[in-house]
């Protein structure tokens, strides 16, 4: 008799060239990912070639009953690490019938702003630092505090070993893996300042891939902590008090700013953003006023300020980058639950095709 285990996994390629695709959307809060499978004749790897598809939206807040169709069209493909084989994981943006972007269908906005002959030339790069929290199933408390209590102060467990100070690296290596198998530019995992709390970095990524790849590295997340039993969180502030929130810090840079003479650029793009501070403060993910405090290696909310190495500024720019006159800055604005079509299309927006 065949345990459940050796069912799931069955490698379909020694019987057949079929082939499973697992269509991936955003859901209608913005952050609640969804999905479903479909059987293709043999894998198909450009998006392109993908049939579209469809779903019921009024289930998922996005379409009225009366007229539920939603319509999925392939945006972009990776080798599925839980099927693996032959199949792929399928990330989508969703439509009307008439082929109309849906209202929360902010993969479209981004990427006219990528298409942009004067964005594409700049050849803009993204690295994005996603924390998150993993919290118990039942009590919704972060893994390893005791319950209803606190382990002991920040301090020991920013990249720290051990069981009183790691909580969850099964999963987080776990997710490592399976991104670096799906093909996605993951570049290394960290634990955070506050236990139970946990950051992977994808990039350096071009244009509208930073997206695409870092809402499917989160869908190989989720789907790693349902296999585990435990919840996914990207509150920005989990636990309130003296403890860090969490982040998603958006490091970029374009050709001329990673060229000679680069710093000046760097800068001019810095006072950029500064003049559009609340624009992108209002679409950098909700419940930011409680992370964005001026304390815990942040800058206040209300204050648009930018430093050479300094974690309390809104841009942080490297010393290597000072001292190279060329490089890139971070933008540590961001919170853990924005999106990042949204974010990413709104720095290249404001650096580079804005004129105060």
């Amino acid at each position: 008799m065949s345990l459940l285990s050796d069912l799931v996994n069955l490698n379909l390629s020694e019987t057949t060239e079929r082939s499973i695709a697992e269509y991936i959307w955003i859901g209608g809060s913005g952050m609640d990912l969804r999905s479903k499978a479909r059987t293709l004749p043999r894998r198909i790897s450009d998006p392109n070639r993908l049939p579209t598809w469809n779903y019921d939206g009024s289930s998922t807040g996005q379409a009225p009953g009366e007229d539920s169709e939603v319509i999925l069209r392939p945006r972009a493909t990776f080798p599925d690490p839980f099927r693996r084989g032959n199949n792929n994981l399928v990330m989508c943006d969703a439509y009307t019938p008439d082929g109309v972007p849906i209202l929360t269908n902010n993969r479209y906005k981004a990427a006219e702003i990528f298409n942009h002959p004067d964005v594409n030339a700049e050849e803009t790069w993204f690295g994005i630092e996603q924390e998150y929290t993993l919290l118990q199933k039942h009590v919704k408390w972060p893994l390893g505090w005791p319950v209803g209590g606190f382990p002991g102060p920040q301090g020991p467990y920013y990249c720290g070993i051990g069981t009183d100070k790691s909580f969850g690296r099964d999963i987080v290596d776990a997710h490592y893996k399976a991104c670096l198998y799906a093909g996605i530019d993951i570049s290394g995992i960290n634990g955070e300042v506050m236990p139970s709390q946990w950051e992977f970095q994808v990039g350096p990524a071009v244009g509208i891939s930073a997206g695409d790849q870092l809402w499917v590295a989160r869908y190989i997340l989720e789907r790693l902590t349902e296999i585990a039993g435990v919840v996914l969180s990207f509150d920005p502030k989990p636990i309130p008090g003296d403890w860090n929130g969490a982040g998603a810090h958006t490091n970029y840079s374009t050709k001329s700013m990673r060229t000679d003479g680069g710093y000046e650029v760097i800068k001019k793009a810095i006072d950029k953003l500064g003049l559009r501070h609340d624009r992108h403060i209002a679409a950098y993910g909700e419940g930011n006023e409680r992370r964005l405090t001026g304390k815990h290696e942040t800058a206040n909310i209300k204050t648009f300020k930018w430093g050479v190495a300094d974690r309390g500024a809104s841009i942080r720019v490297g010393r290597d980058t000072e001292r190279d006159g060329k490089g890139y800055f971070e933008d540590r604005r961001p919170a853990s639950n924005m999106d990042p079509y949204v974010v990413t299309s709104m720095i290249a927006e404001t650096t580079i095709l804005w004129n105060p």
